[in-house]
């Protein structure tokens, strides 16, 4: 079984500072780092160290930055699907207080006109029986189109709503896995509950839910099931937020495709994001493949 992650990459520029500037203000940074992010290319590469067999498709400019990018991924990913495009590489800026929140601005042109379906031999790869992962940073009407025609080729589809853009519950109908953080989940139902929200989507359509609650851990809720679980995330100390819950999504998956039960994988993944919000950076802070399969291992130890 394969795993397909159709998504973004970019190039990261991280700004530590004591705290988040204020409109019309300048602070001088303690430190800077660039990597390779995206939540696309996050979740692919954390999904592979899983030990997961990844196809990543995304999409690059037609500049230098673009032989950077694909360089760095190399370790981990196959890269002979990355397209090119006649655009610039897209970038992220990140703003990073000691405390560990962040904010974070984005140039997506790259995202914004990758059609896989039409672009990369994306349909014409996959098999019946594999999963496709997605997220929200390419345009609705693709990301609404690839899902329905993996889920009409027998995959299955699992979707991270982030970021939300014009995301509504009625395009997370059919979909076998959402993954939401609590926002994220409030803000496409309405409702504050983690438990509600997470009903609703079930509800409209949605044959599991998880929705993610920072260091109170996770909610795991399957339509079979009755009531949810709720996974309680192990104690670290923070020193950088930023891709954590993409961490999380493709460890999750990358789980699923080795045909791990959702409860479980998701356990891995929890402590596999704990581990990230204590190191800088976004791959960077990722879990290596050892270390991941040191989780796992504990983990089923944990439950014989």
């Amino acid at each position: 079984m394969r795993l397909h992650v159709v998504g973004n990459v970019c190039v990261d520029t991280s700004f530590r500072l004591p705290r988040l500037p204020r409109p019309g203000e300048t602070l001088n940074a303690t430190s800077i780092v660039e990597g390779i992010g995206g939540k696309g290319a996050n979740q692919a590469v954390a999904a592979a160290r899983s030990g997961a067999a990844v196809c990543f498709w995304s999409a690059l400019g037609d500049d230098d930055m673009a032989d950077g990018v694909s360089e760095t991924l190399k370790s981990d990913l196959e890269v002979d699907r990355l397209i090119r495009l006649p655009l610039s590489t897209d970038r992220s800026t990140i703003l990073l207080e000691e405390a560990g929140e962040n904010a974070i601005v984005s140039a997506v042109a790259c995202a914004r006109a990758f059609d896989p379906i039409r672009q990369s031999a994306l349909t014409r790869t996959w098999s019946k029986g594999d999963i496709l992962l997605m997220q929200g940073n390419l345009f609705r009407e693709v990301t609404a189109s690839c899902l329905k025609l993996a889920g009409r080729s027998g995959l299955k589809t699992v979707l991270n709503a982030s970021p939300l853009s014009d995301m509504t519950v009625e395009d997370l109908a059919d979909v076998d896995l959402v993954i939401v953080n609590q926002g994220e989940a409030a803000a496409l139902t309405g409702m504050e509950s983690p438990r509600a929200a997470a009903n609703l989507l079930l509800e409209n359509g949605a044959r599991s839910v998880v929705v993610t609650l920072g260091s109170q851990g996770s909610l795991i809720w399957d339509q079979a099931d009755q009531t949810p679980v709720f996974l309680a995330a192990p104690k670290s100390a923070v020193v950088d937020t930023s891709g954590a819950g993409d961490c999380f999504a493709g460890v999750l998956v990358g789980l699923l495709a080795q045909g791990k039960p959702l409860t479980a994988a998701a356990n891995v993944a929890t402590k596999a994001a704990g581990i990230s919000v204590g190191r800088l950076g976004t791959l960077a802070s990722y879990p290596s493949r050892v270390e991941i399969s040191d989780i796992i291992k504990r983990s089923e130890l944990e439950n014989t």
